[in-house]
């Protein structure tokens, strides 16, 4: 509960409150003592195995934080990564943060695994931090309710929940609101996201709820954050505005086979059609919350949706990324309708700033719109050749993008060369028993490597079926051979399957195929959101789930409802995809191999990481299947082999029968 200070000021709570209970007993002195069969965990986790990889991991953690150096740890699904890294942390004695995929992680380590540890180390100090837009914004709240912005009873009632739990939340974190939909258009009015944040001139700052959230971070030993909201911070760092973690000795990054690509991204820049509109939106609700009189920034307003519209409309309405290398004869077409654009922009932020006496949130929304231009500009006119340059449509949204192509001198210089230890850790990390392929993409040198073995049985638990009857992948009659044998396997598993595919179009094009001839209950993705789906998965005996990349990694579904993994062919990333095709132009350009040294290790990591749905305990037992007969019948199906666990094998759909029947 909040609880007023001495001057009557509401004070911040601690998010997790500091133990006020003395340990009963003396701490535990060494990770044997933890870790090991009649330690500690022996005796208070009600689901402890002794795991000699577990205190393996939890020792070479324990040693890189003491030594100051770099870890990278390749460990499978049941090992108890989790435990093996959070307790050598708190030992430590040391900031650290730990990054995660998800925020269903983030949220599982704070809300599960850190009460438990709680009770070894009752003086710890945690904070969890997710993006801006989690949060609740005060001063929107307050502003809303001076302002008729509401809009029908649903919107007004939806107001009234969020004005009641404000006033005792004390976090602020709309996780907390569990009826409020993932997209709705009354929070995103209401969030504390950077583009509307007027920092200490917020009359609200003393209370935010961002406020509260960076000064636990700064008392707290241990931050968790996602990958998401790590690079966000990295990013920022580089700018005026301010960092949103505080000071760390240490980060250590679980689920790390996906930090390239979040780097990627928040090293990029984007100027969208949405990005704008919000801009636009933004402005208007400014105006409307101060009541001010502006008519000739509403004019500005309007005038800028309307050179967006037009120059969005530049872009055909094909789906998916296309390559902006163009960019020169795109500008000698449209240059009116970007320079346009250009002064739309210039003008809303000259009006903003000719205001007299305005608020900090107008001179905020002038600074947006002088940042947008420079963005624009930069995609549209640098010749900065370490980058690469695309445009995609994803339903109604337009997004003109560029990205580094390779981050690995970003992040040398930005996290290895200045945090005195970072640890990765994945079950899916090396190719062919080698980390090369991740230390060349991250700039990573002089680390620690580390391969644990499995807790798992993988040769009694998993069987591989590599038909090889079935044509090349590439083939036009692939899909209707497959879907017959996609059919079969499922028969023989009596469903319980995740079919996993590498595009929508061949998901679609095989479902309709099976979708007749199969008595199962069928789910496809797309037709609901990713989690009711997966809920539906489980509770719905001998589903099938067919869908792509998504569900490829981060889901988990123990026990026999999932009893078959399919995937339909090697996971290489389409050449054509403007990232991908300018990274194996530059590796080509420097003398390398594209091939062996990007496409053969991506797609192996994504192999690992789709059939690394299956085998989720010791007791799980199923079967893979990969439809692609390359697996076997190409040379570099051996990178293939040595990097995957020690599956039973096999090219005989009868074995898959005999192997259910077990």
């Amino acid at each position: 509960m909040l609880r007023a200070g001495s001057k009557g000021r509401l004070e911040r709570p601690h998010f997790m409150p500091v133990s006020s209970k003395k340990a009963s007993r003396a701490q535990p002195s060494s990770l044997e003592q933890i870790f090991g069969a009649g330690g500690w965990l022996a005796r208070h986790h009600p689901k402890y195995e002794f795991r000699p990889a577990q205190l393996e991991m939890a020792e070479s953690v324990e040693s890189s934080l003491a030594d100051g150096r770099h870890l990278i740890i390749e460990a499978g699904t049941g090992t108890g990564k989790t435990l093996a890294y959070l307790v050598p942390i708190i030992r430590s004695g040391q900031r650290v943060v730990v990054s995660t995929g998800t925020k269903n992680l983030q949220e599982q380590l704070f809300f599960k695994d850190i009460p438990f540890l709680k009770k070894l180390f009752p003086q710890l100090r945690v904070t969890l931090m997710k993006g801006r837009q989690n949060y609740l914004c005060r001063q929107k709240l307050y502003d809303v309710e001076k302002q008729p912005a509401l809009q029908g009873v649903e919107e007004i009632n939806l107001y009234a929940q969020i004005r009641e739990w404000e006033a005792k939340t004390e976090s602020g974190d709309r996780a907390e609101l569990a009826g409020l939909p993932d997209q709705n258009e009354l929070w995103s009015r209401l969030d504390a996201r950077r583009e509307t944040c007027t920092g200490q001139k917020c009359a609200q700052f003393e209370r935010c709820f961002i406020t509260w959230m960076h000064q636990r971070a700064a008392e707290s030993d241990l931050i968790i954050v996602n990958h998401h909201l790590f690079f966000a911070d990295l990013a920022l760092k580089q700018t005026e505005y301010a960092s949103l973690l505080p000071e760390y000795s240490a980060v250590v990054f679980d689920e790390a086979h996906d930090i390239v690509e979040v780097a990627t991204q928040y090293f990029g820049l984007q100027i969208s059609n949405y990005r704008l509109e919000d801009l636009a939106r933004d402005t208007e609700a400014a105006l409307r919350a101060k009541a001010l009189d502006a008519p000739d920034v509403l004019a500005a307003v309007r005038e800028l949706r309307r050179r967006a519209e037009l120059f969005f409309e530049l872009f055909p309405a094909s789906e998916g990324r296309t390559s902006f290398e163009n960019r020169d004869a795109f500008l000698e077409t449209h240059r009116g309708p970007y320079r346009a654009l250009d002064n739309a922009l210039i003008h809303l932020a000259s009006e903003l700033q000719r205001l007299k006496d305005r608020p900090e949130e107008l001179n905020q929304l002038a600074r947006r719109a002088e940042e947008l231009r420079d963005t624009a500009k930069f995609i549209l006119e640098s010749p900065n050749t370490d980058f690469v340059y695309w445009w995609e449509r994803r339903g109604r949204g337009v997004f003109v993008e560029a990205a580094p192509i390779d981050v690995s001198a970003l992040l040398r210089e930005r996290l290895f060369d200045k945090v005195r230890t970072v640890i990765l850790t994945s079950a899916t990390l090396a190719v062919g028993g080698r980390f090369d392929f991740l230390k060349r993409q991250l700039g990573l040198e002089n680390a620690r490597e580390q391969i644990l073995d499995s807790h798992f049985d993988y040769g009694q638990q998993a069987l591989l079926y590599t038909p090889l009857h079935l044509p090349d992948p590439r083939d036009v009659g692939f899909p209707r051979q497959a879907a017959e044998e996609v059919r079969a396997i499922l028969q023989a598993t009596d469903g319980r399957a995740f079919v996993l595919f590498t595009s929508h179009q061949q998901m679609r094009q095989v479902f309709e195929l099976v979708r007749a001839h199969l008595r199962f209950p069928l789910l496809l993705q797309g037709t609901a959101p990713r989690t009711a789906l997966l809920d539906r998965f489980r509770r719905t005996p001998h589903a099938v789930l067919f869908a792509t990349s998504s569900f490829w990694q981060g889901v988990d579904v123990q026990g026999p409802q999932l009893s078959a993994v399919i995937i339909d062919r090697l996971p290489f990333a389409v050449p054509t995809d403007p990232l991908v095709a300018a990274r194996i132009r530059r590796i080509q350009a420097e003398g390398g191999n594209a091939f062996e040294e990007y496409q053969l290790p991506e797609a192996v990591l994504a192999l690992k990481q789709g059939f690394g749905r299956l085998i989720r305990s010791v007791q799980d037992r199923g079967v893979l299947a990969i439809l692609d007969h390359r697996l076997a019948r190409k040379a570099y199906g051996r990178v293939f082999w040595e990097s995957l666990p020690p599956y039973a094998r096999t090219n005989r759909l009868e074995d898959i029968k005999l192997f259910m029947r077990e």
